[in-house]
């Protein structure tokens, strides 16, 4: 199993995220957003505020997209 890190965005993953949500013919996330990386590498996204999503389709992230949806909440949960 590979190693797996749910982090927020920086603003020095903003060409990572550019490509991904280029990969998957989204638009790419703006405000707050939370990245799952693979391997050091940065395989989906979720935007905090918007609940938008967008992934590597050449990589299973289904159940990494949940995990980022899942995250998100607990984060509004503690803001709140």
């Amino acid at each position: 199993m590979s190693p797996i890190a749910i982090r927020p965005a920086l603003p020095s993953d903003r060409r990572a995220l550019n490509r991904l949500a280029e990969l998957d013919s989204a638009p790419a996330l703006l405000g707050p957003v939370l990245v799952a990386e693979v391997n050091g590498r940065i395989v989906a996204a979720h935007g905090v505020r918007s609940g938008a999503q967008i992934a590597d389709p050449f990589v299973p992230t289904a159940d990494l997209l949940k995990l980022l949806e899942l995250h998100a909440r607990s984060r509004e949960v503690i803001a709140a």
